[in-house]
């Protein structure tokens, strides 16, 4: 609405506080627009040019990045790192690659007529000299097959005996393992609902109604619990561990909107635990991970979530805070727009971090030799970085994009500069972010879950999926074989399972 110029105030001071409240609101409001029409339009990509970032390390004499390393992690399908477009560049194959070598190969030779092997002008008959061949891919579609199991009986004068069949992974069930997988994998790792798989089935010419098999992947959930646990205990045996959480519906008759707001939470080892296991709560409370890493004790990376604050200021807790300066750098990507010249030093100097991290990776540096490098390489960079961001502070605006970005580094600082202590210790969470990647195109697919029992289940299958990508390993293979042999192990033989030691058994 119009303001009155006569109801202002006369007093000078009073009048600049007002300029001062109405201008953060205006950047308050233009920061919201602004994400409002990122996220409507889909532009979510961090990525800076080479020209960018040599320009904004000009203006503060620095050495310029001659990449830009660091993407949004939701632009990053789930097996890339954070390397850059330059070297998937040069590591990318050019032009049309041979066939896989091993797909089967069905041979059909195409010969000339007995006409045409006969030459008209010499009137000779034509002699081989060679041939030429060329492949295509051909598709079979997918078939169900019935199993009979016919236990044969035996009888004398005084008994009868009835041979016995395997255990199937549910008893009395028509599903056998392979079909188990089958749907357990269209649905966790290709995001396929069951409305449309059973629509596949039925192409088959069998019906499938939702709910069984709705209920097939609870069933095998819960037969895989007892190893779910196992995996647990082995990604918590970490010395580090990274977590995060993504939101999702969950359907709630009860309410008026009918859904509410669970939670998916990961958790990843490191590089000697190269695990993941995700949990599921009904809320964003802290009571979810507290409960989980009840009995963790080492480095937690996440981000500055406040829940975590209590975690790592009780020294009973035993945990120690490392940050990610993925979340951070997003920060001043966001406030970009608003104070380009400050915010693209800043990035500046983050892409020198990264140019560190990609030097190792390159070089294959890991451990003592890393932390060395960080000491060497980034440190120097970090702490010119510390004394411009609170040079930044003391110029901005307190509330401005570019101030709060400012502060949350600083208030973080601590924790964003703790990888330097230790080569084990990744500069950042995104390989974490990856691992929910699943649940975000998901969420596209199946909307939302049906229950808390629901969100359980997808953690159990979820963790078994993301852990056979790491292991590189084919989902449904192993969850066909460990789901017809789950049944006969021992507790004592469950660890040969975990897909790691699956893939190392069948290496």
């Amino acid at each position: 609405m119009p303001v009155d110029p006569n109801s202002l105030p006369h007093d000078p001071a009073i009048l600049k506080q007002m300029l001062v409240d109405l201008t953060t609101q205006l950047d308050k409001t233009q920061r919201l627009l602004r994400q409002l029409l990122e996220a409507k339009s889909g532009t979510r990509s961090e990525q800076l040019s080479p020209d960018q970032l040599q320009l904004f390390a000009q203006e503060l004499d620095v050495p310029a990045a001659a990449t830009e390393t660091q993407k949004d992690d939701d632009d990053l399908p789930p097996d890339t790192d954070s390397s850059s477009s330059e070297d998937k560049e040069e590591s990318r194959p050019r032009g049309r690659r041979p066939l896989p070598s091993h797909l089967k190969r069905e041979r059909i030779e195409h010969d000339l007529t007995a006409e045409e092997k006969h030459c008209g002008s010499c009137d000779e008959d034509l002699r081989p000299i060679g041939e030429e061949t060329s492949e295509r891919y051909e598709y079979i579609p997918a078939q169900m097959l019935v199993i009979e199991d016919v236990c044969k009986k035996y009888a004398c004068a005084c008994t009868v005996r009835t041979a016995t069949k395997p255990p199937q992974p549910i008893e009395k069930s028509a599903a056998g393992a392979s079909l188990l997988a089958q749907v357990i994998v269209s649905k966790i790792a290709d995001h396929l609902p069951v409305h449309r798989q059973a629509k596949i089935f039925s192409r088959c010419g069998v019906d499938i109604p939702d709910q069984t098999l709705c209920g097939w992947m609870r069933q095998s959930a819960e037969l895989l619990d007892p190893l779910y646990v196992r995996l647990k205990q082995f990604v918590l045996s970490s010395k580090v561990v990274s977590t995060d959480d993504t939101p999702v519906k969950v359907l709630d008759r009860s309410l008026t909107r009918a859904t509410r707001k669970g939670r998916f939470w990961p958790y990843i080892g490191d590089r000697n635990h190269w695990a993941a296991v995700f949990d599921y709560t009904p809320t964003r409370e802290r009571a979810g991970p507290e409960m989980f890493l009840k009995s963790y004790r080492g480095y937690l990376q996440a981000d500055a979530y406040v829940a975590y604050d209590s975690f790592f200021t009780e020294p009973e807790r035993g945990l120690v805070e490392v940050a990610c300066w993925a979340h951070t750098r997003r920060h001043f990507h966001r406030a970009l727009d608003t104070d380009a010249a400050r915010m693209g030093a800043v990035l500046a100097y983050i892409a020198q971090l990264y140019k560190v991290e990609q030097r190792a990776r390159r070089s294959g540096i890991v451990g003592q030799e890393l932390r060395l490098l960080r000491q060497q390489a980034s440190q120097p960079v970090l702490e010119e970085l510390h004394e411009y961001l609170e040079k930044i502070g003391e110029a901005v605006l307190p509330k401005s994009e570019a101030g709060l970005a400012a502060a949350y580094a600083l208030k973080n600082w601590t924790a964003l500069t703790r990888y330097l202590e230790d080569g084990d210790l990744s500069i950042d969470n995104n390989h974490t972010e990856r691992s929910l990647r699943g649940i975000a195109v998901g969420r596209h697919n199946w909307t939302f879950l049906g229950s808390d029992r629901g969100g359980k289940t997808m953690a159990v299958l979820r963790s078994f999926v993301v852990s056979c990508e790491l292991a590189k390993v084919d989902p449904f293979a192993w969850f066909r074989d460990v789901l017809s042999r789950i049944g006969e192990c021992s507790m004592q033989q469950l660890d040969e399972l975990l897909p790691h030691r699956w893939a190392a058994a069948g290496a």
